[in-house]
C-alpha cells in the first residue's frame, strides 16, 4: 500500500477504538496489504480490495484459543 493510504489507516484506526497505541505499518515484500499493531503486539492485516472500481479495507484478525 502507499504511504498515504497507511496514514489515513492509522488515524482511523486509533480514532475508531481511541487509543493511539495502535499502528498500521506496512509489509515487507506486499503491496495489497498491511499490519496492525498495538504496541509491539502484532494483531492482524489489513487488506485493500480494489475491485470493480471500488475501494475497500478489510481487517483480519485470528485468535488462537490459547489466548482466550
Amino acid at each position: 500500500m502507499k504511504a498515504d493510504e497507511i496514514r489515513k489507516l492509522d488515524a482511523y484506526f486509533k480514532r475508531v477504538f481511541q487509543n493511539p497505541a495502535l499502528t498500521v505499518k506496512a509489509r515487507p515484500r506486499k503491496n495489497d496489504s498491511c499490519e496492525l499493531y498495538i504496541g509491539d503486539e502484532f494483531l492482524g492485516i489489513i487488506f485493500k480490495d480494489d475491485e470493480d472500481g471500488e475501494l475497500s479495507y478489510n481487517f483480519s484478525m485470528a485468535i488462537l484459543d490459547v489466548d482466550l
